[in-house]
């Protein structure tokens, strides 16, 4: 595989895990992370596959609708490792909440990635909100 294609294969990586969030296919999750992973959503830390998958479910799983969006991405690739750091924009929406009813947060992910024998995963990802806009109540149950 070529570094073009290492690197490709990254982004896609990033991609995949919005639409597992937006199109409530959480078992796709699997599919992005090592089963070991660890995923720093600040505050919350989660350690495996299940608890990350356990975490963006019951964060997510009751609006009405999400949109995830990964660009600007800066990768290393060395060997069978690599780093990715992007930008992210996450709208969230719930119909009717009292005063507002969008949620949205701005800021990067920085991502630990390793080659797998099922293609690149990501074995450690930060989360680091810039900037909230909106109605926090949103995405408070």
């Amino acid at each position: 595989m070529s570094e073009h294609d290492d690197r490709q294969a990254i982004i896609d990586l990033t991609t995949a895990y919005c639409y597992a969030l937006d199109d409530r296919r959480f078992e796709d999750l699997a599919s992005v992370f090592t089963p070991d992973a660890v995923a720093d959503y600040d505050p919350v830390v989660c350690h495996g596959i299940d608890e990350i998958t356990a975490k963006v479910r019951g964060s997510i799983e009751f609006l009405d609708a999400t949109a995830h969006m990964v660009a600007n991405h800066r990768i290393l690739v060395e060997g069978d490792k690599g780093s990715c750091e992007c930008y992210l924009m996450a709208q969230h929406l719930r119909k009717g909440t009292p005063g507002g009813d969008l949620y949205m947060i701005a800021g990067r992910y920085r991502d630990e990635v390793a080659r797998t024998p099922q293609g690149w995963r990501i074995a450690s990802r930060v989360l680091t909100r810039v900037w909230i806009q909106g109605n926090r109540a949103v995405v408070t149950r």
